[in-house]
C-alpha cells in the first residue's frame, strides 16, 4: 500500500464534508434543544396553570368554609342571645315577685310595729333611745 498524500483540494473537500457533518449535527442538536425547551416551557405553563387552579380552588374552599363557620357562629350567637334574654326576663319577673313579697312583709311588719308603738308608747320610746345611744357609741369609735 502506497502512502498517497492528499491534495489540498481533497483536504478542502474532506474539511467541507466534516464541516457539513458537524453543521448537520449542530442543527439537529439545536432542533432537539429547541424542542426540549418548548416541551419544558409547555410543561411549566401546564404546571403553573394547574397550581393556579388548585390555589383558586383552595381559596374558594377556604372562603366557603369561613362563611359556613361565620354563619354557624352567628346562629349560635343569636341562640345564646335569645336564651340570655329569656333568662333575664325570667329573673326580672322573679325579682319583681320577690320584691312584692318583701314589700308585703314590710307592710305587715310595719303594721305590727305601729300597733305595738301605739299600745306601748313609753316602751317604744325607751327602745328607740337605747338604739340611738348604741348607734352613737358605735359611730363615735370609728
Amino acid at each position: 500500500m502506497a502512502n498517497k498524500e492528499a491534495t489540498p483540494e481533497e483536504l478542502k473537500a474532506e474539511a467541507r464534508k466534516a464541516a457539513d457533518e458537524i453543521g448537520r449535527h449542530a442543527r439537529r442538536a439545536a432542533d432537539e434543544a429547541s424542542e426540549a425547551f418548548e416541551t419544558a416551557r409547555d410543561r411549566g405553563t401546564d404546571l403553573y396553570e394547574s397550581a393556579r387552579e388548585k390555589g383558586a380552588e383552595f381559596v374558594d374552599s377556604a372562603r366557603k368554609r369561613g362563611e359556613e363557620y361565620l354563619e354557624g357562629a352567628r346562629e349560635r350567637g343569636h341562640d345564646y342571645a335569645e336564651r340570655a334574654r329569656r333568662e333575664a326576663r325570667r329573673i326580672y319577673r322573679e325579682g319583681e315577685r320577690r320584691a312584692g313579697e318583701v314589700a308585703s312583709h314590710a307592710e305587715d311588719y310595719y303594721d305590727e310595729v305601729s300597733g305595738a308603738v301605739r299600745r306601748n308608747p313609753a316602751q317604744a320610746l325607751g327602745i328607740a333611745a337605747g338604739l340611738g345611744f348604741l348607734l352613737g357609741l358605735i359611730i363615735a369609735r370609728r
